[in-house]
């Protein structure tokens, strides 16, 4: 088996070093990867949000799966590109892309099948969100565009001047919605799926804000396992999970590949927060080091509808993943700067325990 990764992250970099460890696989290419993926795979320079490049180095490279855990390429139609042309995938198809690409969207498939989610509301233009926010004033809200964004397109406040100077900046790019704050544990759940059932990997608490209490970000760091009562566990699958699943073959969207849940675990219980319909980062870099199960065995049930009935063998040790951002980050990140030398245990797990380095977009 011939494995492409695409992407050029710490979650692809991850996700490629889970396919190094696999006895199953005879080659192992990412595209365009980065310097930490150069050590394990081959990186081949294409773009792989193109879906004709993406299937070209397939020809050339006689590469027979292609796994796409990242969004760019998802969005651009790369999985069913490839598979009306023969190739194996692993992704999510074009038709379930709205889960997580249109946040409206999700939060009415949410609310007919009757998964929790914050209180929320749609809004296009700055009046009506401007009337809405001095009726409930000095409640604290966080802001989101509609469509797809970086986690760090969003804000939290209870300040209006702060909630409308924000939302002016996303509203001219299109829709935002309003949702009320939650407080509780914010934990990243990630399920494979196939036809039959699904397969769920070690939970894990995602911490999106730089410094104390700063901006937020794509994320700054992550632990796994998250040790849940049996009693929370039991209602995330009850409330959110299961429906989820109902829900997405119900409405045709049912699909053989990964989705992340993350979720909020309040006073009164699981609340959704976001769907991804792919890994997410740093959540992937926390929990893959800890999965001892081959990923083409993971891959082959996956195909087989047999997820369910898979034994995922994880460590019993636990993983803090930090996230060491340039400058600036989220802001004004400097970028282009020579990490000059690059120490040699940067690209090294010179022994057991020793800490395993994911790059993100270091070339």
């Amino acid at each position: 088996m011939r494995v492409l990764v695409l992407g050029s992250g710490a979650k692809d970099h991850a996700i490629a070093w889970w396919f190094s460890q696999s006895r199953l696989i005879d080659g192992l290419f990412v595209a365009p990867g980065n310097v930490g993926t150069q050590s394990i795979a081959i990186n081949l320079a294409i773009d792989p949000s193109d879906p004709k490049q993406v299937h070209e180095a397939c020809c050339e490279h006689a590469i027979d799966f292609v796994f796409v855990g990242t969004e760019a390429p998802l969005f651009t139609g790369v999985i069913d590109y490839l598979n009306e042309r023969g190739i194996d995938t692993f992704g999510a198809p074009n038709k379930t892309l709205k889960l997580e690409g249109d946040r409206n969207f999700s939060r009415m498939f949410s609310d007919r099948h009757n998964i929790p989610t914050p209180t929320h509301a749609l809004f296009e233009d700055e009046e009506t969100l401007s009337d809405y926010l001095k009726r409930h004033e000095k409640e604290r809200f966080v802001v989101k565009s509609n469509a797809i964004a970086p986690s760090r397109v969003m804000v939290d406040s209870s300040d209006y001047d702060t909630l409308m100077d924000f939302s002016r900046g996303l509203l001219a790019t299109g829709p935002i919605i309003l949702e009320e704050h939650l407080a509780g544990l914010p934990i990243t759940v990630t399920l494979f799926l196939d036809n039959k059932g699904y397969l769920m990997l070690p939970t894990s608490s995602d911490y999106m804000k730089a410094e104390e209490g700063g901006l937020p970000t794509g994320g700054m760091g992550s632990i796994c396992p998250v040790p849940l009562q049996q009693d929370v566990k039991q209602a995330l699958i009850d409330t959110i999970i299961e429906p989820t699943l109902f829900g997405l073959k119900a409405e045709r969207m049912a699909y053989k590949g990964v989705l992340t849940i993350s979720v909020i675990i309040t006073k009164t219980g699981p609340i959704l927060v976001d769907y991804h319909v792919r890994f997410n980062d740093p959540a992937a870099q926390a929990f893959v080091p800890l999965i001892k199960t081959d990923i083409v065995d993971i891959l082959n049930a996956m195909k087989a509808d047999t997820l369910s009935s898979l034994t995922l063998e994880v460590s019993n040790k636990s993983t803090v993943a930090l996230v060491v951002a340039s400058k600036g980050y989220p802001q004004s990140p400097i970028i282009g700067k020579p990490l000059d030398p690059m120490p040699a245990s940067l690209l090294l797990n010179a022994f057991e325990g020793a800490p395993r380095y994911f790059f993100g977009g270091v070339q």
